[in-house]
């Protein structure tokens, strides 16, 4: 996915598009990254599994995001209900606004 020039929040050029989770029972998921957005003073990333009943039903994990020194990806758990809430209502306005920009072009042939 690159970068749209409506939309800073889009995943940049350079960013690798997937993502490999190690969930908490040791089984490794892969993820694409959907986007990479700010919410709530702090950013966050969009992740949807490529493969198990999650792929399948198109849900959407939302992390913490941020980079180590070196440039590294570093996803951390979204704590509260209300913090998720907060992002949450953030990626729907970010798909929606994508989703108005798309219809606009899509006029504009």
């Amino acid at each position: 996915m690159g970068k749209n020039s409506e939309n800073d929040s889009l995943v940049p050029d350079d960013f690798d598009t997937t993502v490999t989770l190690t969930l908490e029972n040791d089984e490794e998921l892969e993820c694409a990254v959907i986007s990479i957005f700010d919410a709530n003073d702090r950013r966050y990333i969009a992740l949807l599994p490529l493969e198990g009943k999650d792929a399948e039903e198109g849900e959407v994990y939302l992390y913490r995001y941020n980079e180590t020194d070196d440039g590294q990806p570093d996803l951390s758990n979204i704590e509260t209900d209300e913090e998720f809430e907060i992002v949450s209502d953030a990626f729907d306005e970010m798909l929606d606004d994508a989703e108005y920009q798309e219809l606009l072009g899509d006029d504009e042939e």
